[in-house]
C-alpha cells in the first residue's frame, strides 16, 4: 500500500457549521487533504461561550446557533466519514474560538490552524491564532462578495420553505429532515 506524505501531521480547522454544506465540506477536505490527523473544532459549542464579536455581530444570535453541539459533532463526523476520511484519522471537538485562552483545553496547540478569510472576522481569527504563537494556514482568502454558500441564506430558506436540500450533502439533508431542524428554525424565528 502506497504512503501519502501529508505537509502537516495534525491540523485543526473550525467552524459553527449552522447547518453544514457544501462548501463547509470543500473546506473541511482541502484541510484534510494537508494533515494525516485533522481535529474539527465546532465553534459556538453552547450558549455559555457565545460572545458578541463586533467583526460579526449575527454569530452570536439565538436564530444564528439553532444547532447543538452533539448534532453538530453528529454532521461533521458523518459527512467527513462518507467523503473519504477515516475515522481514526479524525477528531471533532468543542472549540470556543473567541475565547482564546481557553484553546488550550480542548485542541492540540502544537498542530497547525488552518482558516479561510473573508472579512474582519476571518481576520480577527487570524489574529487570535497568531497572539498565542500558534502555526497557520490559510486555506483561501477571497472578497465577502466571492465567499458563495452562507448557512444563514440556507436557515432562511428553511424558514420560508424555500427548496435548500441541493445546497447540503445528502446526509445532512436526511439529518435536518430527522431532528426537525426546519420547524425549530421556525419556532426561534416566532420569538423574535
Amino acid at each position: 500500500m502506497e504512503k501519502v506524505a501529508f505537509k502537516y501531521e495534525t491540523g485543526v480547522i473550525h467552524g459553527r457549521f449552522q447547518v453544514l454544506h457544501h462548501d463547509h465540506l470543500k473546506y473541511l477536505l482541502a484541510g484534510k487533504e494537508l494533515c494525516r490527523h485533522l481535529v474539527v473544532g465546532i465553534t459556538n459549542p453552547d450558549p455559555f461561550t457565545v460572545r458578541e464579536e463586533t467583526a460579526d455581530l449575527k454569530r452570536s444570535s439565538l436564530s444564528a446557533n439553532p444547532l447543538t453541539y452533539y448534532e453538530r459533532y453528529i454532521l461533521t463526523r458523518t459527512v467527513l466519514i462518507e467523503n473519504g476520511v477515516k475515522a481514526q484519522d479524525l477528531a471533532v471537538v468543542p472549540l470556543p474560538i473567541n475565547l482564546p485562552e481557553r484553546y488550550q483545553h480542548y485542541v492540540p496547540l502544537d498542530a497547525v490552524f488552518f482558516l479561510t478569510i473573508y472579512d474582519d472576522w476571518g481576520r480577527k481569527k487570524l489574529g487570535y491564532f497568531k497572539s498565542l504563537g500558534l502555526k497557520t494556514h490559510v486555506l483561501w482568502e477571497v472578497a465577502p462578495g466571492e465567499k458563495g454558500l452562507s448557512a444563514n441564506d440556507i436557515r432562511n430558506y428553511m424558514i420560508d420553505d424555500k427548496p435548500w436540500q441541493h445546497l447540503v450533502p445528502q446526509s445532512v439533508a436526511a439529518l435536518m429532515i430527522k431532528w426537525r431542524i426546519p420547524q425549530r428554525l421556525k419556532k426561534i424565528q416566532a420569538k423574535l
